[in-house]
């Protein structure tokens, strides 16, 4: 999950104002109509603005050359003319956003762990399950929606149980597989499309002691032999977005042993029936719903065979 900040490889960024309903309408279409590997949308209220109400900012961060007029036409398309000649660009140096991904962020608690950079040592307390993240290169700091439902979701699910084959998919810094280690203390496998995020969370398990328990894979879903070999999951954890998702369902569910409890995130409220329904098909049932900086968090657990 990109969770807000810019693709690894960003290179451009456009920006323009509107009304809320217009702003999240603009956001949430980039990140259907292109590669979230590649691209990232957010939309939030200008804070520094004086005027009632705020107008928001919508801004889309591009990993690679992009032909602007396509752009400004897609704008003018689905939001009118006017909006899209509005539309400024600037070019994105990439040391900008790694540097401030976690400079200054408080940690974030979610049931038993926390997630903290190297500033905030101090804030581990002795019984918490604590994460170490430097963001660097890669996405997942916690300090979002996604990864704190998710969060909240395992803890739940691990007060309950304790699995014994765990997968994270589209890892990101590795925050989930390495919590499900903290907890579990045993082999987890994760894999996500981008390598460098891949190596981030190698460096990460290094960092915070697990590296002996993780198994980072470069690849899209479950699309690897090592991740195909170690099914079937009891625990699979997926902080994607919706499309993707929709498109992982049959995989997931052919490596989902029967009762395997599976935590879905990068969902926006109004995603979530889409969603119930194609897992719904693939004998999935909800469990337990969560919505946090609105966001929404799934668990769903796999039927038992007849």
């Amino acid at each position: 999950m990109l969770e807000g900040l810019p693709p690894n490889d960003a290179a451009q960024l456009l920006r323009f104002t509107c009304d809320e309903a217009r702003a999240r309408a603009a956001a949430d279409f980039v990140m259907e109509v292109f590669d979230p590997a590649e691209t990232a949308a957010a939309s939030f209220e200008d804070e520094a603005s004086d005027l009632d109400p705020r107008p928001w900012i919508v801004e889309i961060y591009f990993g690679r050359g992009v032909d602007e007029a396509r752009i400004r036409g897609l704008i003018a398309d689905t939001m009118g003319e006017e909006l899209a000649a509005s539309v400024v660009t600037e070019e994105v140096a990439q040391q900008d956003w790694v540097q401030r991904s976690l400079t200054g962020l408080a940690p974030v608690r979610a049931g038993r762990f926390l997630i903290h950079g190297g500033h905030d040592r101090d804030a581990v307390r002795a019984n918490d399950l604590a994460l170490e993240i430097e963001a660097a290169l890669a996405f997942g700091t916690g300090h979002h929606g996604t990864t704190r439902g998710c969060l909240l979701a395992l803890d739940a699910v691990l007060k309950r149980r304790r699995p014994r084959r765990v997968v994270d998919l589209g890892t990101g810094t590795g925050v989930l597989a390495m919590a499900a280690a903290k907890a579990l203390k045993t082999e987890i496998f994760c894999g996500d499309l981008d390598a460098v995020a891949v190596r981030a969370a190698r460096d990460n398990a290094v960092l915070n002691g697990v590296a002996p328990h993780i198994r980072p894979v470069v690849a899209a879903g479950l699309q690897h032999l090592k991740l195909k070999r170690n099914g079937p999951y009891d625990l699979l954890l997926a902080n994607i977005l919706a499309r993707p998702l929709r498109m992982l369902a049959p995989s997931v569910a052919a490596h989902a042993a029967p009762g395997a409890d599976l935590i879905l995130s990068g969902l926006l409220p109004r995603d979530v029936r889409g969603i119930l329904s194609s897992y719904g098909t693939q004998g999935f049932a909800l469990v337990r719903r969560g919505e946090l900086e609105g966001w929404a968090t799934l668990t769903l657990r796999k039927r038992l065979a007849a």
